[in-house]
């Protein structure tokens, strides 16, 4: 069972959609311990960070998410709120990964960054394919990224960093490519489980 976390943050309809049409199992809640029960748990993101951290912390879920132990994918914003800190309201995130997530300047050709972009898999195994983003902020590139695409600037389109995984774009409107990422994403959950 996959667990979605609901903060009032997520597109959380188009995800559980995409998950349900590659046969996974689902579970949408705000409760850590019905979460806790899951043997996977992504973090959808539509929004800003000061208002996702604030979702979290009145949710009592940022213990939860620090301390997962089964595999995590956060989304969009729910990748970028696994750094320290973003430029968006200058705030305070999870911290599980090291770094800022920036905010594009002019040298982007729009912003913000929205359509189809070309992600290259750097470090783990993956499609080179086009994906589907949406956002005006950024992860750099550093030891976590694990694909790359750029807007001006290269930026980490992916990230792992032990149990914890991030994408920038939006798998669950990225078409085929974007259904095969989340398969991916679920067989390891079901390995993880055994």
């Amino acid at each position: 069972m996959i667990g979605v976390i609901d903060y009032e943050a997520g597109n959380l309809a188009s995800v559980t959609n995409a998950l349900r049409s590659i046969d996974a199992g689902v579970v949408v809640s705000s409760d850590a311990r019905e979460l806790s029960r899951c043997s996977g748990i992504i973090l959808p993101g539509v929004g800003a960070a000061p208002l996702a951290m604030r979702s979290l912390e009145r949710r009592d879920l940022i213990g939860f998410i620090r301390t997962l132990e089964v595999p995590f994918l956060g989304i969009c914003l729910g990748m970028q709120v696994l750094y320290d800190e973003s430029r968006e309201g200058n705030t305070k995130c999870l911290g599980i990964v090291s770094g800022t997530i920036e905010e594009f300047d002019a040298s982007a050709s729009r912003v913000p960054h929205m359509g189809w972009n070309k992600v290259i898999f750097t470090k783990t195994p993956g499609e080179n394919a086009h994906f589907y983003f949406a956002h005006s902020y950024y992860a750099p590139i550093g030891p976590a990224t694990t694909a790359t695409t750029e807007c001006g600037v290269s930026f980490s389109a992916a990230m792992r960093k032990g149990n914890y995984f991030g994408v920038q774009f939006h798998p669950e409107k990225s078409g085929p490519a974007g259904l095969r990422l989340l398969r991916g994403f679920c067989d390891l959950c079901e390995s993880f489980q055994r």
